[in-house]
């Protein structure tokens, strides 16, 4: 996966390959792409996709930035609605062929649903009812969501993705 660039000058450089279908989430918030990789369940044992992580590349726009790369697989309205909540300034990139075939930037939805539970153990979406959580963007910045049921907000959401 990593490769040493040819010439002579750039011995010391290490480049990424690229990958010939799949997904690229780029713009991600320097330190959180081991978190975007935990809300997408990856790596996974039943999963044999080639996943690349660079972290702390430079970033004229944001300093410091993460980068994945996921091979052999295309991220489902669900999973960037996670990444989102994790990574509004995300960018996600769809290759087919070694090439950009469609480039998105990630949006916070104003209602989120079967994606995290709520952090109040008194809520009916934990009491084991037939509930699905469901949250409302309370803030982007920081982010804060409100529970639909019971009402309490949330920002602390890393550890409450379903």
């Amino acid at each position: 996966m990593l490769e040493k660039k040819g010439n002579k000058k750039d011995q010391k450089t290490l480049i990424i390959r690229r990958i010939e279908k799949g997904t690229v989430i780029d713009h991600i918030h320097r330190g959180m792409a081991l978190q975007v990789l935990k809300i997408l369940n990856l790596p996974s044992p039943e999963s044999t996709s080639t996943i690349s992580v660079v972290m702390n590349v430079k970033s004229s726009k944001m300093g410091l930035k993460d980068i994945v790369k996921i091979e052999d697989k295309f991220v489902d309205e669900t999973e960037l609605n996670k990444i989102s909540l994790i990574a509004p300034t995300a960018t996600i990139n769809i290759i087919e062929h070694y090439k950009v075939k469609e480039k998105k930037a990630v949006h916070l939805p104003k209602e989120i649903v079967g994606i995290l539970k709520c952090q109040n153990p008194s809520c009916i979406s934990n009491q084991g009812e037939p509930v699905v959580g469901k949250f409302y963007l309370y803030s982007k910045q920081p982010l804060k969501l409100r529970c639909a049921y019971c009402e309490r907000i949330q920002s602390n959401i890393l550890e409450h993705f379903i």
